[in-house]
């Protein structure tokens, strides 16, 4: 309990729950669409309380998973070599990624879709109706899958360097924490029979890991209502989010196939790096914001155009529409 409670543990602690609230924002976005569909907002209350409940405990139980058999998770699978058109070795956490980056693709795709057919916006909620059961079981199997991206990078926030004291045979008689020098240094002071080396290892924080787990999903309670009435109140946003959910889709495709080393026609396939991810979002947003109120100002315009008695009323309009939001 000690070691929680130094600084260097708390600085990581921080860090962890900054990313679990950054990356943890796709899945809000993800969470407020499939609620929408159950119809009754009490039961689409429930949905994302419950929902996201059930995955935060799941996802404790795949980050033990995860650290424990992370080496199985990137052992391949089966590989896939059809000339130079397409080749690539298949590993559980590729065919993971690969898949739920798929499933979000096309989930956002027919949102985007519907929002275009709908004859009228109050029925623009979702493309079909769910049950209670239905939509918690596909937001707690796509939390998996956003977990699986968070976890590995909180396993490399929160990962500490330690050796292993191994005999001939190489089997391990000891571990503590610290480098390879501080190893060699114990040997010689404190000789164990039998021991000839140190072989470098990681291990994991994984009580910090779990605490951020914990913050980040009883954020997410917080957060789940207030984001799902913003995108109602705020229609014209909602076309955003979809765009924001298709380019997590592809973030996770292009990853998952770089870690099939997957090859089209002798190209490898690069993972979307977060760093373009991001700024690209962070476009989307300034420019959907822009445009938004650029739009406003012509609905100002036209309605007085429209309403108005005399040839400057388009321009007063604009003018009181400027006022306001300079008061504002």
């Amino acid at each position: 309990m000690a070691e929680l409670l130094t600084l260097e543990a708390l600085f990581t602690l921080f860090m962890l729950i900054l990313l679990q609230a950054v990356l943890g924002f796709d899945n809000l976005l993800y969470i407020a669409i499939e609620s929408n569909k159950v119809g009754d907002p009490k039961d689409a209350q429930k949905v994302r309380k419950y929902g996201i409940a059930i995955a935060v405990i799941l996802r404790i139980v795949l980050l033990f998973l995860i650290v424990n058999l992370f080496a199985l998770l990137a052992e391949p699978l089966f590989g896939i070599h059809f000339g130079k058109f397409l080749e690539g070795e298949f590993t559980a956490q590729a065919l993971i990624t690969l898949v739920g980056g798929g499933f979000i693709i096309y989930t956002a795709i027919k949102e985007i879709n519907h929002l275009l057919q709908v004859d009228h916006i109050e029925h623009s909620e979702g493309g079909g109706t769910r049950t209670v059961m239905g939509a918690i079981a596909l937001i707690v199997a796509m939390n998996l899958v956003f977990s699986v991206d968070s976890i590995l990078s909180a396993m490399a926030i929160a990962s500490v360097d330690a050796s292993n004291i191994v005999n001939n045979a190489g089997a391990i008689l000891g571990q503590f924490a610290g480098s390879v020098v501080d190893c060699k240094a114990d040997l010689i002071a404190n000789p164990v029979a039998g021991a000839i080396g140190c072989e470098p290892t990681k291990t994991y924080q994984v009580p910090l890991m779990v605490i951020a787990i914990l913050v980040s999903g009883l954020g997410m309670i917080l957060l789940a209502d207030r984001v799902t009435e913003f995108l109602k109140k705020n229609r014209m946003y909602q076309v955003l989010g979809l765009f924001i959910l298709f380019l997590v889709g592809v973030l996770l495709v292009t990853e998952g196939a770089h870690l099939a080393h997957l090859k089209i026609f002798g190209f490898a396939i690069d993972a979307m790096s977060k760093s373009s991810f991001y700024l690209v979002v962070g476009v989307l947003v300034v420019t959907d914001i822009l445009s938004n109120r650029y739009q406003k100002r012509l609905w100002a315009q036209k309605e007085a155009e429209i309403r108005g008695t005399s040839e400057t009323a388009g321009r007063e309009a604009v003018d009181a529409f400027k006022g306001k939001k300079s008061s504002h």
